[in-house]
C-alpha cells in the first residue's frame, strides 16, 4: 500500500510547494482535483491536455520526488437537473478521463450524482424513503431514465481510455451505500467502482470492515477520513442533520482527521480488510476537520496511518 494525500487541504501552496511537502513527509501518493468540487489549484486540465511540455514537465515534478498520481478527482454532479450544470460538470470529468489516459493515471474520482425528481425538476431530489409512494416513482425515474443510462455511457468512454470510474458513496447522491453502489456497477459495467471513505459510512451506521468485505474488487480507490458521532445528539435527533458542520456542539456528527473518530483498533482491521479482499493500491488522506486546521489534521492523520497501514508485500507463508 502507499500513503497518499488528497491536496485540497494544501491549496494555501503552490503545486510545487504541495509536493515538496509532501515528498518531506514520506508520502508517496497525490490525489489532485481537475474541477468540479474540489477544484483544480493544482492541476489545470485544459493546460496539461494541450501542452505536451506542461505535462511532460508535470510528469517529472512527481517522478522526481517519488510520488504517484493516484487518482483525479472531478467530484461533481453530471446528472443533475440543470442542464447548463450538468454539462459543466460532465465536462470536467471527461476531461479528467482523458487526462487520466493522457498521464497514465489509472483512476478518476466522482460521485455518482442525483438527478431531479422529474424532467422538468430544477434541484437534485435525494429520496430517503419508500413512503409516500410517490417517492418510489421519484426512484424509478432517477435510476431507470436518468442515472444508469448516463453512466453506461460514461462507463464505455472510460473503459475505451483505459480508465476507470470510482464513486465516493455520499449521501445527497444516488450511491450512497453498498448496495446502491452494487446496483449502478452491475447495471453499467465493470469499470465502475468505489472511492471508499468510511467518514460517510460510519455516520450512516454502516460498518466499514463489512462494506469492504462486501465490495471487494470493486474498491478502486480509498480514502482515510473519520467521523465522530456525538452520542447525545444522535440520541436525540438521529443520522439526517442538517445543521452546518461548524456546529460542531450541536450536530449528531462531524468529520474528523483520522484516529478522532475510530480508534486504531478499528483502522488496523479496515487496513487488514483491505489487504484481504486484495487492495493494495493507495489509501488517500483527506482532511476535513472542523476543529483541526488542515496542516495539524493532515499531520496527525499522516502519523496516525503511517503506524496501522501495510507498506510491504504481504510475502511467503513460510510456515504453512
Amino acid at each position: 500500500m502507499k500513503l497518499g494525500v488528497f491536496t485540497p487541504v494544501l491549496n494555501d501552496k503552490s503545486f510545487i510547494e504541495a509536493l515538496d511537502f509532501l515528498a518531506a513527509n514520506g508520502i508517496e501518493a497525490a490525489e489532485l482535483g481537475v474541477g468540479g468540487f474540489p477544484g483544480n489549484d493544482h492541476c489545470d486540465p485544459d493546460l496539461l491536455l494541450a501542452d505536451n511540455k506542461a505535462a511532460e514537465d508535470f510528469r517529472r515534478a512527481f517522478e522526481d520526488r517519488g510520488i504517484i498520481v493516484s487518482a483525479f478527482s472531478a467530484h461533481g454532479n453530471p446528472v443533475h437537473p440543470d442542464a447548463q450544470t450538468a454539462r459543466d460538470y460532465d465536462d470536467v470529468l471527461t476531461r479528467a478521463i482523458l487526462l487520466a489516459e493522457k498521464m497514465g493515471v489509472p483512476v478518476v474520482n466522482t460521485f455518482s450524482g442525483c438527478p431531479g425528481d422529474c424532467p422538468t425538476a430544477s434541484h437534485p431530489n435525494w429520496v430517503t424513503a419508500p413512503w409516500p409512494p410517490e417517492f418510489l416513482d421519484i426512484l424509478d425515474y432517477q435510476w431507470n431514465e436518468v442515472l444508469i443510462p448516463y453512466w453506461k455511457e460514461k462507463e464505455k468512454f472510460a473503459k475505451a481510455h483505459g480508465v476507470k470510474v470510482a464513486f465516493e458513496l455520499h449521501p445527497g447522491f444516488c450511491v450512497y451505500n453498498t448496495e446502491t453502489m452494487l446496483r449502478l456497477r452491475e447495471a453499467t459495467g465493470e469499470n465502475i467502482g468505489a472511492n471508499l471513505d468510511p467518514s460517510h459510512l460510519v455516520w450512516q451506521g454502516m460498518d466499514p470492515v463489512m462494506v469492504i468485505r462486501e465490495l471487494g474488487d470493486a474498491i478502486f480507490h480509498f480514502h482515510a477520513k473519520d467521523t465522530k458521532i456525538d452520542k447525545y445528539n444522535m440520541a436525540v435527533n438521529g443520522v439526517l442533520d442538517t445543521k452546518h458542520y461548524s456546529d460542531e456542539l450541536h450536530r449528531s456528527w462531524i468529520f474528523r482527521s483520522v484516529g478522532y473518530g475510530m480508534d486504531v483498533k478499528k483502522w488496523k482491521e479496515i487496513v487488514s480488510a483491505l489487504r484481504t479482499v486484495g487492495y493494495d493500491y493507495v489509501i488517500s488522506i483527506e482532511h476535513e476537520d472542523s476543529l483541526f486546521c488542515g496542516g495539524e489534521g493532515l499531520m496527525k492523520a499522516i502519523r496516525f496511518l503511517k503506524d496501522v497501514m501495510a507498506f510491504q508485500p504481504k510475502g511467503e507463508m513460510w510456515w504453512a
